[in-house]
C-alpha cells in the first residue's frame, strides 16, 4: 500500500449508539483500500446495519460477514437474534457461530479446571490490553478464515466493540 493519511474516530464510552459512524468508518475503509470482506462481531443488530449500509453504497463485489458469540457464552451474554441473523443472511452475510479462536477454546477449558495460562489465551490477554475490540477483531477473523468465509492471505476490515454495537 503506498504512504497514506488515516483519520481515527474515537468514541468516550462503548456503546451501541456508536455502530452507525463505526460502520461508516468500516464501509469507507473497504471502499478506500478496494477490499472485499468486512468481518463484523454480531448478535444480529449489528450485522443487519452492515448489510443495509453496505447495500446503500452501492458496493458491487464486497461480503460482510458476521461472527456471533460462541454458544458457550449465551448463558453469561445472551443467545444472538436468529431472526436478525436470517435477515442478514437473506441478504447476503454469512453468518458464523463457532468456537473461539483466541479464548473459550479447550485449552481455556483446561485453564479453568486445573489453573495455568495456556499460549492462545496469553494472545489473547495481550491484544485485550489494547482494546476489547481489538481481540474480538483478531478473533473473528480468524474464525471467519478458519471457516473458509475468508480467503486466507486477503486483508479484510474488520469490526467490533463493548458495551453492545460495534
Amino acid at each position: 500500500m503506498a504512504d497514506a493519511k488515516r483519520e481515527v474516530l474515537y468514541f468516550e464510552e462503548g456503546g451501541a449508539q456508536h455502530t452507525d459512524a463505526t460502520l461508516e468508518c468500516a464501509l469507507s475503509a473497504l471502499g478506500d483500500r478496494g477490499l472485499t470482506y468486512l468481518v463484523v462481531a454480531s448478535g444480529g443488530d449489528t450485522v443487519v446495519k452492515a448489510v443495509d449500509m453496505l447495500e446503500r453504497t452501492r458496493m458491487s463485489g464486497a461480503q460482510v460477514v458476521g461472527v456471533t458469540l460462541q454458544q458457550g457464552t449465551w448463558p453469561k451474554y445472551g443467545e444472538p437474534n436468529w431472526d436478525k441473523l436470517a435477515t442478514a443472511r437473506k441478504k447476503g452475510a454469512k453468518i458464523l457461530t463457532c468456537t473461539h479462536a483466541l479464548m473459550g477454546t479447550v485449552e481455556s477449558a483446561i485453564r479453568e479446571q486445573f489453573g495455568g495460562m495456556p499460549p492462545v489465551e496469553l494472545i489473547a490477554h495481550t491484544l485485550y490490553t489494547f482494546s476489547q475490540g481489538t481481540k474480538v477483531v483478531v478473533e473473528i477473523t480468524m474464525s471467519a478464515v478458519d471457516a473458509g468465509l475468508v480467503p486466507p492471505g486477503h486483508d479484510v476490515v474488520a469490526v467490533a466493540g463493548s458495551g453492545g454495537g460495534a
